[in-house]
Parts: C-alpha cells; structure tokens; sequence
C-alpha cells in the first residue's frame, strides 16, 4: 500500500461528537497541501442532519453524506470527486449521499472549475480525507474489542475481526471514532483493489434534472425580490456618456432606473476580473417582460473612450495591458494581422539551424492558418441572485471560481469578504466563460443601490455582445524538405488578437533537429479569454492539419508519420523543454488506429485523424464523413484518450462525446465577426450552433490503461477533432481547410 502523510497540516483536521444520535465528523482544509484545497468530511444523523457545510457526515446508521466542493457545469465532477473518497473510505456507494458544498475558502482553498484540473489536484487529497476517517473507525474498532488495529479489516461501511468473526457498522462506531486521535499517516488502497473508482456510477444529479428540480440561479426565488437587467455600450471602445431613462421609469412595473460601475478606477484587477464594459445602465422591476421592454425605452449616448493601460494581478503576477481606443472591425483585424504576420516575430525556441536547411531545402511547403472570435454561448445566459442588505452580501449563481471574484465584490461593495456569501449554483455550461464573473459584482452593487434582493438577468443578445470571447488566431507552418522528402527543418509563426496562441515546447517540438517558433500580438479593446482548451483549441487544428499535409508530401501514412516524429522525440529527444511524454502520445495514436481499424478501406467514407496532447493529457481521433448532397455527414468519430486512472467511465466517455460534438460544430460554423466595435452576431439566428441531427451518427470511446493518477478531461478531447475533421474533408473533397470555420456563414438560420 502506499501511505500518505496527514501530519503537513493536522491543525486542520476537525474531530468533534455529533451532539445528537453519535455521528462523526471530520473536517480537512487542504490549503497546505495537494495543490488545491479540497476537503473530506464525516457526520451523520438518520433523522436530523448537521449542516457543516464541507465535511463529510457518517450518521449512526451507516448513511454517508459527502460534501463536493467544486462547481458542477456538467462535468460531472459533483459524483466523481465524492466516488474518490467513498472509495477510500470503503463505503457502499449505494449507503453515500452527495451535497453541493457552500464556497468557503478557508475551508476547501481553490474552488474552481477549469483547467481540467479538478480531480487532477484533488486526488491525493480527496483519498487521504477518506483513508483518514476509515483508520480512525478501524481504532475504535480495535479499541472495542481490544485487538491489534492490524487485524480489523473494512468493507462495505463495515469493519470486521476475523478471528473473533466480530462486526460492528461504522454508524454504530462514529461516535467513539470521533475521539481518535488523527493520524499522522494513513495508507491508501492500491489501485488494483479499487472497487468504486474504475466503475461507472450514474449522476447523483440525474434525477433532479430530468425532473426539473431547482438547481440553478433562475430558480431562486425570494419575496420582495426584483428583477434587473443591465444595458451596455453597442460597441467595443465606447462608454456611457449620459442616459434619459424618464420614459422607462415611466413605464408599468419599473422600480428604478440607474448607473452602476463595476469596478472603481484605483481598482487592481486580477486575472479574471476582465469584462468589457465597466459602467452600465440597470433597469429593476417586478418582472423580466417588464424590465426587458423598459430597456427598450431608456434614451443613452454613448461616446468613445481614449486609450488607457491597466495593471493586472494575473497567474504569473502583475502585467501592464493597454487597451486602445477605436471601433475595432473584422476587415481591420485581418489587415492588422496580415501585416504583422509577414514580420518577424519574437523567437521563443530555436532549435538547429533551421535558417540553414530552409535555404538548402529541396523543397518548402509552408501553410497558413485562422481562426474567428468564438462566443461561448453556454446554454444558460448569465445570471445571478443577490440580496446586499445590512452590511452583508448573499449571490447565488453560476461561476466557476467564486474565489477570484470574492475580492472584487468586496472592493465594489465596501463589505468585507467575512460578510460575503457565494452560493454555487448548478451552471448550465461555462467552458471558460463562467471564470469571469463580473456579474457577480454587478448583481451585488445593484442589489445594495436597489436595496431589496433582485435577479439579474441577461437576454441571450447581452450575453452574446458582452465580450469575453475566444481570441482570434493566425498560424504558419513552413517545412523543409530534402531531395529525398525527408523532413529537414520546421518553423511555427502564430499570433493573435490580442494572444499569440503558440505552444513552443509541443509537439513536434522535440522531435526534429532544426525547429524555430516565434509569435506576435496585436493589442485590442474586444475583451477574450479562457475558451474550452484555450489556445490548443487552435493550434491543435493548425498543426494536426498541417501534419497530415506534410504526410501526403512526404508519400507516408499520416498515422505512420505522427509515430516516427514520436518515436524520434522518445529516442532522440531534440532540447529539453518539451512538455510532452512522446510515450503516452504514440499510446493514443497506437490506440485510435487499432480501435477504428484504419487500414480497412470503407466505400464513400472519408477519415481524417488527429491527435494532440493539452492539459495534462492525450487524446487522438479518427473522424469517418461522407458527403450528402455536397455536405459533410460524420458518421463515426473513434476516440482514444489517455488521461491516467478514469474515476467514472460513463461520465468520462459523456465528457468526450461532449467535446468532440462542441468541437465540430466549432470547427464548421463558429464565428464572431465585428463592424466599427459591435458584434454582428447577437443570437442563434445569426451565429450558428451545431444541431442535434449534424451530430456524428455515433462515437467509439477508448481509454488507455494505466495507473497513473488523473490528469485532464474536460478539454483534452476537443483540440483534436478540429485536425481531424478538416483531414477527412480533404479526403472528400480534395481541398484543404485553412480558415475555420469550413463551412460559410450561408449556413446560419435565416
């Protein structure tokens, strides 16, 4: 077994006797340890219930209750995360009860969801929180019966002593384990004897949400509570400049008309404080109709602002960023980036000679790639509930990381976070977009100037025109070839607006002796940010696309080529800041060729595949299209994923099948255009979705094999299927994809 220390912060652990009915309780605040904060608990009650917020509750007969701490989006880490602990604890899953935990940063650290990294940075923890609570039943157990602890076995919430044949159920021992002393180690199960990790377990949500439970924020009701909805600039690069809201305050139903500003000017902002327009026009009343048509009759002037710079508090501290001044176009954009792209670059790697070998090359092939602001688009437009009264601030809503708006809300406010209450709701989407949450502030500073609880919500077109949007991209590839067509030499420019998205140490980094990358920007005022697999989401289809071309050229199988650069990259490493395993990267090749039998020739199918690695993980796709009266049908996508032990297959293939579908319907129709600062796409009409009948017929899911601990899942899957769908339009078609999205905007509804 391998044992883990708890000593590192044992004056966190909470130990304490239910007052009622003999529970235990167990409280861990993993702030000094495993990364993240994440916390496993133990109390309670067959009748009453003890709300202790992030502990985990064993009641006196044997029902278990545990906390999950991380927001849920549908992800489904709200079952995985418990699964983690009941597993160590050695519990029957049927006898857990799973409860979405209150933020409490004291409590649990980093709440957030994102990264693809929330079993990965919780794993130890959450094991250790249920390996701690069993030994400490096993001591009681041995207490009792005054046998060596070595001898007391568990199983199922039942702890045992073989050579007595005694039994005694946890609930019937939680009360006397609660006076044990925490240990200073505890060993963990090997993988090989997990009984609920590796298993699939059906979403402790599943029920309330076919059967429309109140899980969200639009759920939320409360008496005197009013409704608010805001309205900003029509253009990025305006601010407000005056407002006559005597017609709208007018109309029936309406309470108040007034301006809020997000943040104050001597405000530091951190790294997901962005948002796109600082001052606002709210509108509050009895009901969104009535508030939505009052909207319609406020009279605003806006005016242009001048250029400004900012200092930002971000992961890797403090960064100056201007923003300039102007309405910003799409046609600007691409004659900014055009020119920029035909520069030199900053080099961020260099490898060889690669100047060399380009002027000796026998021959060059050298790409250009692009790609369009995205909207996230989450199902579930924004909203929140507040209700800022008396010195203390209650918001219940969907956000992925209540910790990084706590601060701003304070300062926004002036009440101190010990007054500040964020309840997480169950989001309906985030994929990045939900860090961001502004509107938490927005809700808050509302409710205080309104002075009564209210729901702020934002119309589709509010949340479609309100920034925060997938940067756009540009990338070239350039390779050299020998008199032989063997690759030489490959060089990487990418930039963006206003990001460059150039991952410098991936593959195939590493894997060729003379290899440069440089990258550029170009500064704007159009907020963006994090985008389900952010950066990769691009350069994934640039490179995976770019490869296969070089393959054709080259006359070898693209499966074949990815292998050889692979397996170069594992023999013959090239530098030392490659940020792959080529291992585990030729695994998921290795997998995906096996499992969609890409030798087999199928007749008027077309298969493109692609591979990349991100967020700690490696996923690879074969995507199977024919053409329909000229449009691409994808019929099957074949997927392999290496993302170390699967805590819940079913939910884990969900994920995948998820990304990979969000990840098509990107590919062929997302796109954000601009016209002098404004959107020219505020609701579904004019900015294309994928629908349910273009979905692939069916998805094959596969996952490698290992004992390695968790890493990504949320994002790895969705890179790859960009290269892969353009690969096996090539096939169909025999054009190539260089600009996303692959099919025009003659594809939107109407």
């Amino acid at each position: 077994m391998t044992s883990i220390k708890t000593s590192y912060n044992r004056r966190a652990f909470l130990k304490s006797s239910a007052a009622a009915g003999g529970g235990m309780l167990i409280g861990i605040s993993w702030l000094a340890s495993c990364e993240s904060a994440q916390v496993e608990e133990a109390l309670t009650m067959p009748e009453e219930w003890f709300d202790f917020n992030p502990y985990l509750k064993i009641g006196d007969n044997g029902v278990v209750t545990i906390y999950s701490p991380n927001p849920e989006f549908g992800q489904n880490v709200k079952t995985a995360m418990p699964m983690i602990v009941a597993e160590e604890l050695d519990v029957d899953w049927k006898n857990v009860i799973v409860e979405q935990a209150a933020y409490n940063a004291e409590l649990y650290g980093m709440q957030f969801t994102g990264g693809s990294r929330g079993i990965m940075s919780k794993w130890d923890a959450l094991r250790m929180a249920g390996a701690t609570a069993k030994h400490m039943l096993k001591e009681a157990a041995a207490k009792n019966w005054e046998v060596p602890i070595s001898e007391i076995n568990t199983e199922n919430g039942v702890l045992y002593h073989k050579k007595s044949k005694q039994s005694i159920s946890y609930g019937a021992l939680a009360s006397a384990a609660a006076g044990m002393a925490v240990p200073e180690e505890v060993e963990l199960k090997e993988v090989k004897d997990f009984k609920i990790i590796g298993t699939s377990r059906k979403n402790v949500e599943g029920l309330n949400i076919v059967t429309g439970k109140p899980l969200f924020a639009l759920d939320y009701h409360q008496e005197g509570m009013l409704i608010a909805m805001i309205e900003h600039a029509p253009s990025f690069g305006l601010k407000l400049k005056s407002v006559d809201a005597a017609d709208a305050k007018a109309m029936p139903g309406i309470k108040d008309v007034f301006t809020i500003k997000t943040y104050e000017d001597d405000y530091e902002k951190g790294g997901f404080d962005a948002n796109a327009f600082g001052e606002l026009v709210v509108v509050v009343g009895n009901s969104t109709w009535e508030v939505m048509n009052a909207k319609k009759a406020l009279n605003i002037e806006w005016e242009p602002f001048k250029a400004y710079s900012e200092t930002i508090n971000g992961w890797r501290g403090k960064s100056v960023v201007n923003v300039p001044a102007g309405l910003e176009s799409t046609a600007s954009h691409n004659n900014k980036m055009d020119a920029l792209a035909a520069k030199k670059g900053k080099i961020v790697r260099k490898d060889g000679d690669p100047e060399s070998m380009f002027k000796n090359a026998a021959k060059i092939i050298e790409r250009h790639y692009s790609a369009p602001y995205l909207a996230h688009n989450c199902m579930e437009p924004v909203n929140v509930f507040a209700d800022v009264r008396d010195g203390k601030v209650r918001l219940a809503g969907p956000l992925q990381a209540p910790g990084f708006i706590e601060p701003a809300i304070a300062a926004s406010t002036g009440i101190s976070v010990e007054n500040i209450d964020i309840e997480m709701t169950r989001m309906g989407g985030g994929f990045g977009r939900r860090a961001y949450s502004h509107y938490m502030v927005e809700a808050a500073l509302i409710s205080q100037k309104a002075k009564a609880p209210i729901k702020l919500m934002y119309s589709r077109e509010d949340d479609m025109t309100n920034g925060i949007y997938r940067p756009t991209y540009r990338a070239s590839y350039k390779a050299a070839l020998d008199e032989n067509n063997n690759l030489t030499a490959l060089h990487i420019k990418a930039g963006g607006i206003p990001e460059s998205p150039l991952f410098a140490d991936r593959f195939p980094a590493g894997a060729i002796d003379h290899y440069m990358a440089e990258e550029w920007s170009i500064e704007s005022n159009i907020t963006t940010g994090a985008f389900r697999a952010p950066r990769s989401n691009f350069m994934a289809g640039a490179e995976q696309s770019f490869l296969d071309e070089l393959a054709e050229a080259m006359g070898k199988d693209p499966i074949d080529f990815r292998l050889e650069l692979l397996q170069k990259a594992k023999e013959q490493p090239v530098g030392e800041r490659n940020d792959y395993d080529p291992e585990r990267y030729a695994g998921v090749l290795e997998l995906v060729r096996e499992k969609s039998n890409w030798s087999e020739q199928k007749e008027n199918v077309h298969r493109g595949v692609s591979a990349y690695f991100c967020h700690n993980s490696y996923a690879a796709h074969v995507l199977e299209l024919s053409m329909e009266d000229g449009e691409p049908v994808v019929q099957n996508v074949c997927c392999a994923v290496d993302c170390g032990i699967v805590v819940n297959p079913d939910a884990a293939k969900n994920m995948a099948e998820g990304g990979i579908i969000d990840g098509i319907g990107n590919a062929l129709y997302g796109e954000l255009t601009f016209k002098d600062g404004a959107p020219e796409q505020n609701n579904f009409h004019q900015y294309r979705m994928i629908r349910m009948n273009e979905a692939p017929k069916s998805i094959d899911v596969h996952f490698v094999k290992n004992e390695i601990k968790p890493t990504g899942l949320g994002e790895p899957p969705f890179p790859p299927i960009f290269g892969a769908i353009a690969n096996a339009m090539y096939k169909a078609t025999n054009t190539r994809q260089y600009h996303q999205p692959f099919l025009g905007k003659d594809k939107v509804l109407g």
